[in-house]
Order: C-alpha cells, then structure tokens, then sequence
C-alpha cells in the first residue's frame, strides 16, 4: 500500500541572535545555530494513529510544521498525499487538519458559530457538506450550546472542543494534532480522547499525535515515532518503548505493618514501605510476582495487589538519559 505521508532524511537548522555579556552587549550581537532536525525519515500509512513523542526541544512541533507546509526544510524531502507541502500549500491545506494545542486558528472575538462558517469559506465546502459536517461534529463534541459564545469566553476545554471542529469542517484525510490535551481537566481530556479515537476509526482520519501525556499515547496510539535531539531514535508499537525494560511495580495493602527488614529480605530494586501499603520495584528475570506476593502473604498477608509494567513515562525518561549520553542514535 502506498503511504500516505513519508519523509526522507528531513533537516532544519534556526539561526538563534543574542546579545553580548558586559555593558556594551547590545553592540556585540552573538549568532549560534541550532539545528532542530538532523536527518529524521519515516512515512504513514492511510488510517494510521500515531503518537509523535519526546521531550522540549527534540524536533516534534518543527516536524510538524514541515509536514503541514508551514516550514521549509533545510534539507530532506517528503511528500504528503503526492504533494510536497511547501511547494503546493493551498492544494495541500484543502487535505489536512492542525490543531495547535496553545494556539487558535479561531476568531478571538467572533462566536464559534462565525468563526467555522469563515473556515467553510476559506476551505470552499459546499453548504450542503458543510451543513452536514456542521451538525455532526456539533453532536459529537458537544458544542450546540457555544455557537453563539465568542471565542474569548471560550474555557480551554470548550476552546480545545471547538479547535478540533474547526480542523475537521472540511473532512480533512490526515489530522496533525499538536498537544491537543495540554491543560484540560480530566473530563474534558477523555472527551477529547474519545473522539480523536472515533474519527480516526469509524472515518478513518490519519492522526499524527504529539503530545507529553503519555496516558493519550497509551490510550490512543499503536505505534510510536521517538525524537530525541533531532534524530529518530525509535519508531516501531508501542510495546517496543518497553522492550529491556523488564522490571515491574508490585503495589500491595497488608494485613500487617511491614517492617523496615522487608527491602533487604529479598532482590529489589525499590521498597518503598508505608504502614500497610508497601510498593515494591523488582527485576522480571531474577524475581517473579508470584515470589513477591507470596513472601508477603506468608509474612504480613495480602489484602490486595495490583503489578505492573514501569511507568512509560519512566520508560522514556531513561532512553531520554540514554540519548544524553550518547547510548542511542
């Protein structure tokens, strides 16, 4: 199947201006260059949800803006939907969505209702597809009661609400969705979730995820590109972030205090011990759950217990550590 985005070995480089130390800085004007992206490939099939992920400054909002022709790179190619963004923006816009989690492409001051309709005419949807679409995205997210509201008194939730209905107006086959959950309230954030999993299944939306929040990615994504320092480190499922990373977290409720011996009775990484709740930290392959569990049941009697896989955003923060230094590239 021919993919419906793919990028080839894509660079971007900023020209960063600063003054001078000392009291005639300002007259010294300092140039460094940061290169922001350093030689990053991958491509995405039609249909995919993909989660874009790594820490500040790793390349993830750049690629994005390369993606939806907003930025020229300094070197690489790529193509989406047979098109080279930055070469063809007008044609290429009438085929994407972006959401940019901290900006809007909302009229601050006009309702939301003014601000799709202006959207349906930047995008030339017919009225009777943008009725159609209008009252469907209307239903799914909610928003019947904001039409009229403008977008200034807008809560970042109903703001967050009304972006993803201004990207998705004129039926748009691949979304790109930068940090589309920062700031919301947890309601909101699974309302959010839920729909961005319900374009992308029942209309088949290509989704392009960046976020922090390593609980969308989990919720969300089956595959996951990982940036770091401009390069590409890991792209493959989800399960591959996890893949050496075998320890486990044990969390049990005890029938009976455990005592400050309970950390060095058996090979742990962590024993972290509070009256009855202990939380334990352990390696797979030297000690298994059911040892663990059945030591503190002989020992102090298990009232309950969940096990668990390392926090992913352990995970990464460790490949993080490993890209610092230089153990992945």
């Amino acid at each position: 199947m021919k993919p419906i985005l793919w990028a080839k070995d894509l660079q971007k480089r900023y020209v960063i201006h600063s003054k001078g130390k000392g009291p005639l800085g300002a007259l010294r004007r300092q140039t460094r260059v940061v290169e922001a992206l350093k030689g990053v490939s991958f491509s995405l099939e039609s249909g995919e949800l993909v989660g874009y992920i790594g820490p500040n400054g790793a390349g993830k909002s750049t690629t994005v803006k390369i993606l939806s022709g907003i930025l020229t790179p300094d070197g690489g190619q790529c193509q989406v939907m047979d098109r080279t963004p930055w070469k063809s923006r007008v044609a290429h816009v009438a085929n994407i969505g972006v959401v940019f989690g901290q900006k809007t492409q909302l009229w601050w001051d006009l309702p939301v209702g003014d601000s799709l309709r202006l959207l349906r005419d930047i995008y030339r949807v017919p009225e009777a597809r943008y009725k159609r679409m209008l009252d469907e995205l209307v239903g799914r997210l909610d928003l019947e009661s904001l039409m009229d509201v403008p977008v200034r008194q807008l809560s970042l939730g109903q703001r967050m609400r009304c972006e993803l209905a201004g990207s998705l107006i004129h039926e748009p086959k691949l979304l790109f969705l930068d940090e589309p959950t920062i700031g919301l309230d947890a309601v909101t954030k699974l309302n959010v979730r839920d729909f961005i999993r319900e374009i992308n299944r029942d209309k088949g939306v290509t989704v392009i995820l960046t976020t922090h929040d390593m609980d969308d990615i989990e919720a969300l994504c089956s595959r996951v590109l990982l940036i770091g320092d401009g390069r590409l480190l890991l792209d493959g499922p989800l399960d591959a972030l996890r893949q050496g990373q075998d320890e486990r977290v044990l969390t049990a409720e005890l029938e009976r205090a455990a005592d400050q011996t309970l950390g060095e009775r058996l090979p742990l990484l962590d024993c972290q011990a509070q009256g009855h709740r202990v939380v334990l930290r352990f390696q797979q392959e030297t000690l298994s759950a059911a040892q663990v569990i059945d030591y503190l049941n002989r020992n102090y009697g298990v009232k309950d217990v969940t096990v668990e896989h390392l926090p992913i955003e352990q995970v990464i923060a460790r490949l993080y550590g490993r890209i610092g230094h230089g153990e992945v590239g």
